[in-house]
């Protein structure tokens, strides 16, 4: 249908309409508007182009999920997705507009040419959006990966690109939180744990140590300094919570690391490697105030708080708490989990040290893989912030791989250093030999579950009946020996 204008050739109005319907079809299904313009050779191409991607992409994602894991902390492969995203958003955009031009009507006015030209060209833009988006979020998880995971840091474990896990049955990572700013000064490691996984069936077994672990014994080389156990410099009390300030204070004592921000946890690594006989290959530092970000970047998390925990507060200053965490089940944010971590005037540091376990392991459960996504750029942001590690970039991919085995069905246990727990360990002067013996015990029993003593787990599987939900400083108090803990069993 034609519209006559001022006494002058009719205006092909059903013509332009029946363009833009064209147009907003090929935008979906590549070639249409081709195909309708009689060209059928190029339409049906464009056909089988998009037919192609679209098996190809769902192929990849449904066949080789656990491989694009590995790629995507890869910083080569990522640069090639961003790049292979914005071709794509070209050549989309593109077809988009080729198609309006086979098909728009001859003899157009100006105004009307310029009106639908724009529309088509709005419309490609808004094409062009989602893949913008996937790939500055793609360029932002490679600059991330890059910043937290050092390609060029030597201090860690040399990585064999064929075989990352050669010779090596269990990797140790010493993990630190922590509160201090961005260079970390007079920062005090609160929370260390060595997470001790199995590389070939990711069983992990976390052994925890407490910060007021005192007048410790010493590595040799450090004994000349220390001859009678750790006791830090003038006005210290020789805790292990002080080793990370001392190596910043003397960078003597680890003159290969020039970076005192490198020497803190390097001598943290060297002391509980002696004094657990575990050889630790890599660290991870969590600064605890940045922690809560992150928390709010995933949406909060869902924890089961056994009493009540006090907010903040310091009662041997008459400080009351600014609040408290409430018995019960409860969605906290980030604020909230982070005082659920750190929380210790309601009992001591042992039960923290359990509560700082089961938080961990409900985050890494209830990582929500849609708010990730949405949140990204934020997420990123708190990790490039809070996150201090030498693991290199070169390992991601088989530890992406490990950890996937590791949430796969592995079994996590917890063994505290607890005199509770362990006959014959103290927090002050403790023997050496006996944190040896209970962590070679617990990761014995971790390769060897068959040869364990049977466990709250494994006797509620073998009655089939359902594990009921243990506190973790029930667990805690009442287990009375040296055996880890499952923490499927622990936090529920």
């Amino acid at each position: 249908m034609a519209r006559q204008v001022g006494g002058r050739e009719p205006v092909p109005v059903a013509g332009l309409w029946r363009a833009l319907g064209l147009t907003l079809a090929s935008a979906v299904v590549w070639g249409v508007a081709h195909v309708a313009a009689g060209r059928r050779a190029a339409g049906f191409t464009l056909m089988g182009v998009l037919a192609l991607l679209l098996a190809g992409t769902a192929t990849l994602g449904l066949t080789f999920q656990d491989k694009l894991k590995q790629i995507a902390v890869q910083g080569t492969w990522l640069n090639v997705i961003t790049v292979a995203i914005l071709v794509l958003a070209l050549a989309w955009a593109a077809i988009v507009i080729r198609s309006y031009q086979v098909v728009r009507p001859a003899g157009l006015p100006t105004a009307m040419r310029v009106a639908s030209t724009t529309l088509v060209v709005v419309l490609s833009l808004l094409i062009c959006t989602p893949f913008v988006y996937a790939a500055n979020t793609t360029y932002v998880l490679r600059d991330t990966l890059s910043k937290i995971f050092p390609g060029d840091d030597n201090s860690g474990e040399k990585v064999n690109a064929a075989n990352p896990w050669k010779n090596m049955p269990r990797v140790n990572i010493l993990l630190l939180g922590g509160d201090g700013g961005k260079d970390r000064t007079g920062i005090r490691t609160d929370s260390m744990t060595v997470a001790s996984i199995n590389t070939k069936t990711g069983d992990t077994v976390l052994f925890s140590l407490p910060r007021n672990l005192q007048h410790f014994q010493m590595p040799p080389r450090l004994r000349a300094k220390w001859p009678q156990g750790y006791t830090g410099d003038p006005g210290d009390q020789g805790l292990l919570n002080e080793l990370y300030i001392e190596a910043q204070r003397h960078p003597d004592l680890l003159p290969k690391y020039k970076k005192a921000s490198q020497r803190g946890p390097h001598l943290l690594e060297e002391v509980i490697g002696y004094l657990t006989g575990l050889k630790i290959n890599y660290y991870v530092l969590v600064n605890l105030s940045g922690f809560k970000d992150i928390v709010n970047a995933m949406g909060g998390v869902t924890v089961h708080i056994e009493k009540r925990l006090p907010i903040g507060g310091e009662p041997e200053r008459g400080i009351p708490p600014s609040g408290y965490l409430q018995p019960g089940t409860h969605h906290l944010n980030g604020e909230q989990a982070l005082w659920y971590g750190r929380s210790r005037h309601a009992d001591d540091d042992f039960h923290r040290m359990d509560r700082q376990k089961c938080l961990m392991k409900d985050i890494a459960d209830q990582a929500d893989p849609q708010k990730v996504v949405t949140h990204f750029e934020k997420l990123a942001k708190a990790a490039t912030n809070t996150i201090y590690t030498n693991i290199p970039s070169a390992l991601l991919p088989a530890l992406v791989k490990l950890s996937g085995t590791v949430k796969g069905g592995a079994d996590i246990h917890s063994l505290a250093y607890n005199p509770a727990k362990i006959p014959g360990f103290h927090v002050y002067q403790p023997s050496v030999l006996i944190m040896r013996n209970a962590a070679a015990k617990a990761i014995a029993e971790s390769d060897n579950p068959q040869k364990a003593k049977p466990t709250a787990t494994a006797t509620a599987k073998t009655n089939k009946r359902k594990t009921p939900r243990v506190s973790p400083s029930a667990t805690a108090t009442s287990t009375g020996s040296d055996s880890a803990v499952s923490l499927k069993n622990v936090c529920g």
